[in-house]
This record gives structure tokens, sequence and C-alpha cells, in this order.
């Protein structure tokens, strides 16, 4: 059997549509991805969108925001784990939206170069302060008679700037423990995955 052009061209046509179709998907499946500009460096962050929905887009909307621009690394505990992203330079307190829910779960493990939600002893009080663990600290992670801490991305590029910044000397200031001697700031956390807008056209390109 003999297939005709218009027979063709339909095959072609739902094929094409298909792989464009396939290949949405699979931009939206993908999992966000943000740079951190630190004053020690640069690292590379994949966030958990699947598992770890509301985390993720509360920590994007800090990012987008600007929230973390200035901020400081104001914990270090070599072979434990550094955190910021909620004091200034000065150790000043930055202003935050509404706790979140807990997202912790028995998928998202406090493994080494995981980033993860700190809160107080309450599990809903996460707001904007996270810590990446540098090493595995099962201890934090989520169990029947624990509701641990939310990891919500991992380190796929840079962590050797991570473990740079564990090295440093910590003291303590006021109230606040393992606070380094050298600041330690956030210049930008930006995301990355999202492809750039397509320049408009002007009369003499169309």
């Amino acid at each position: 059997m003999v297939n005709s052009p218009a027979s063709i061209l339909r095959r072609v046509v739902f094929f094409f549509g298909l792989a464009l179709s396939l290949s949405a998907n699979a931009q939206q499946k993908a999992n966000p991805q943000v740079v951190f500009e630190t004053s020690k460096g640069s690292f590379t962050v994949e966030l958990f969108a699947d598992s770890a929905p509301s985390t993720v887009a509360n920590f994007l909307q800090y990012a987008e925001d600007d929230f973390y621009q200035g901020t400081i690394f104001h914990r270090v505990i070599p072979g434990f784990v550094i955190q910021g992203g909620g004091f200034t330079p000065e150790l000043a307190k930055k202003k935050t939206r509404k706790p979140i829910k807990n997202e912790a779960n028995e998928e998202n493990k406090n493994l080494t170069g995981t980033i993860a939600m700190a809160r107080t002893s309450a599990p809903d009080t996460a707001t904007s302060q996270f810590f990446i663990n540098l090493t595995d600290n099962p201890s934090l992670d989520y169990r029947s008679f624990n509701k641990g801490y939310a990891v919500f991305g991992e380190i796929i590029d840079g962590m050797g700037v991570v473990e740079q910044i564990s090295l440093v000397d910590t003291g303590m200031v006021g109230r606040l423990k393992d606070v380094p001697e050298q600041t330690i700031e956030i210049r930008s956390i930006k995301r990355i995955d999202l492809a750039p807008a397509s320049p408009e056209k002007t009369e003499a390109e169309e």
C-alpha cells in the first residue's frame, strides 16, 4: 500500500507535535537550579521542586525578591553545617514573610551537600534561613517520632567553596554562637535554568 503525500504529511505533523509536547513536559518537570554568589566564590544548587514544592517556591520567592542579597553565613560549624539567609553583616535579623509548613520527608535525607530549611524547635517555623550539610546528618532527618529538617536541594557544582567557608575561624557575638570572624556575604542567589526571553524584533529585522 502506497501512502499518499497527505497521509505522510499528517504523520510528520503528528510526530513533530508529539516531540514538542514531550520536550515541553521535560522542561516543566526539570528541577530549578540557582547559583549562590558569595564573597568566597560561587556554587550551584539544584532544588527539589517535585518533593518539596512549597519549600522551593518559598526559597525562590525570597531569591527573586533579592532578599538574600547582602545577607551572610552567620553560623559555621565544621563537620556539621553552615547556615545563612537571615542576618545582615551587622547581625541584624531581617524581616521575613510568614513561616511555612515543614516538608521534611523520608525521601530527602540530610546528606553531605544538601540544603535544608533552618527553623526553631517547632516544626512549622522555617522562613528564609537555610543550612548546608557538610556531612551526612541523619539526626536531622524526618522520622515518625521526629519531624526533621526539610531538605529541598543539593549542591551540584562548587562544593569546594562550601568547604572553604566551613574552615573559617568562628566565635561568639552577643547571643550568637559559631559566628565567622570574617564576614562571608551572600552577594546574590539567581535562578539559572530559565530560558532567556527572545528579544523583540525591530522593523529593520523583520
